[in-house]
């Protein structure tokens, strides 16, 4: 599996799109707290809706085009039973990608039509530049529509891929233990 030959490095992410293998470092504080909480937010949902998903975070998704590594996967709960390193994207609800300085190019641009290749049914983007946002698209007729985006300040209801509401103006601040 293509997954199982590439190395397991805490430092850099491996990814393989169409021929292309594409490293990038591992994320950072900032983006660790966002996809964190979100994770935890979006599995508080899925429980409460009685969604059979499982929500993981930086699991290997085959593509048919490759392999991709997104910050947040929301997968059939049979399709996660194994332990595996990676997951087939058929069995994918929803990928969530976290856009850094870095990456924007890959996450707005070319990340969504691999998704959208492999049909996957929704595709999530969060961004923090100029201000926190979550940008909720849906796969339709092949490509992505833009269906909400959920600014900072402000609760959005989300519908799909099960009913989820979020602010994401505090997902990336650090908290102040006492």
């Amino acid at each position: 599996m293509i997954g199982d030959s590439l190395p397991e490095d805490r430092t850099v992410r491996y990814e393989l799109l169409r021929e292309s293998l594409v490293m990038s470092p591992a994320p950072g504080l900032r983006h660790q707290r966002a996809s964190f909480r979100l994770h935890v937010a979006l599995d508080a949902a899925a429980q409460a809706a009685g969604a059979p998903v499982e929500v993981l975070e930086a699991i290997n998704v085959i593509l048919p085009s490759g392999l991709v590594v997104p910050d947040i996967v929301v997968a059939d709960a049979g399709a996660t039973a194994e332990d595996g390193v990676s997951i087939d994207a058929e069995a994918v609800q929803l990928v969530v990608e976290r856009v850094s300085p870095g990456n924007k190019t890959m996450d707005r641009k070319l990340k969504p039509l691999l998704y959208a290749e492999a049909a996957v049914p929704h595709y999530w983007r969060l961004e923090f530049d100029p201000a926190p946002r979550l940008i909720t698209c849906e796969l339709d007729a092949g490509r992505y529509v833009e269906r909400a985006t959920a600014l900072s300040g402000t609760v959005t209801r989300i519908e799909k891929p099960f009913p989820f509401d979020i602010d994401p103006a505090g997902l990336a601040q650090p908290q102040h233990r006492r």
